[in-house]
């Protein structure tokens, strides 16, 4: 199967199966929706946590939708025809990766302004918030793949694999929300999305090969 064929399929299959597309939009919408209720409806204290709440909420709600990336062709047995076919692996990762881009991150992004009025972010903010989940969600899917590919073959491996990854995503998480919080006050933010792109050509160099070794690994075992 060309790449171009398996990125066609899986954006079919993603769009096809609904509730596995909205079910991050929709945690990503209860995150924002109830963190006022659990503290407080007040729209000064509101904008000032708002960088936080919005980029959590968006960290988790890519978690939900990450063990799947490899799940179903790890389970047809075309991961197995893959590796022993002339195409790279790395190739077949970065597609994967892109499918969830596309399907999990980059809703996330258009959502947010959203959740940025019903959480009061002052209008400076809007612009870092929505370069940051630019930059940050694809971040999110590359890291999010190499915990993927290490846990495809494990039954539990939907638990085991935040444990694996959420160290790698606390940087993005604390300079994607810096920069939004900077942009709120006024601050200069492009130091913080340099580092989030610098952060994102690392990933996008290392994150591939580290999951197509991984994939190997699990197939093997």
């Amino acid at each position: 199967m060309s790449l171009y064929a398996l990125l066609k399929r899986d954006l079919l299959i993603a769009f096809r199966n609904r509730g596995e597309l909205f079910n991050p939009l929709m945690f990503f919408l209860m995150v924002a929706s109830l963190f006022p209720l659990a503290v407080t409806p007040d729209p000064q204290f509101l904008g000032e946590i708002a960088p936080g709440i919005i980029w959590v909420g968006a960290l988790l709600a890519t978690l939900l939708s990450m063990d799947l990336m490899f799940k179903g062709d790890y389970e047809d047995g075309a991961i197995e025809q893959l590796l022993v076919s002339p195409s790279p692996t790395m190739l077949f990762v970065l597609v994967k990766v892109l499918v969830h881009f596309v399907v999990a991150g980059l809703p996330l992004t258009l959502m947010a302004p959203l959740l940025g009025l019903m959480l009061s972010l002052p209008e400076s903010g809007f612009a870092p918030l929505m370069l940051s989940l630019l930059i940050g969600t694809p971040i999110l899917s590359l890291l999010g793949a190499i915990g993927a590919a290490l846990t495809v073959g494990l039954k539990k491996g939907g638990m085991l694999m935040p444990l694996l990854i959420l160290p790698l995503y606390i940087p993005v998480l604390i300079f994607a929300a810096s920069s939004v919080q900077a942009g709120v006050q006024g601050d200069p933010y492009i130091g913080h999305l340099a580092f989030l792109g610098a952060y994102l050509a690392m990933s996008l160099v290392v994150a591939p090969v580290a999951a197509a070794f991984a994939l190997r690994i699990s197939v093997s075992r």
